[in-house]
């Protein structure tokens, strides 16, 4: 039961990130090109602030729908696979 619980909070962070438009475009762009920095994805979406692509990449990854590595100063993004293929099979189509 414990584990139901956590599986739909987990849900809910998922479709949660993924209802706003600009969160899920970051996520269909990073199945297509894998591990971007926040300056290359902002440079994809020319029309989103630094401080607001840093908000939402927190909130994407918070819900674990995207991976993070960091090498030296920089941080690189990438799309959790299992999560993704658990709550939202469509973006990997």
């Amino acid at each position: 039961m414990a584990s139901d619980n956590e599986e739909l909070r987990q849900a809910v962070k998922v479709y949660k990130a993924l209802g706003e438009p600009t969160r899920l475009k970051i996520a269909l762009l990073l199945i297509e090109e894998k591990n971007m920095c926040c300056s290359d994805i902002g440079g994809k979406l020319e029309s989103v602030a630094g401080s607001t692509l840093s908000h939402h990449l927190k909130q994407l990854t918070d819900s674990g729908l995207l991976n993070l590595r960091k090498d030296g100063t920089f941080i690189y993004y990438s799309v959790n696979r299992e999560v993704a293929q658990k709550y939202a099979p469509y973006l990997l189509e």
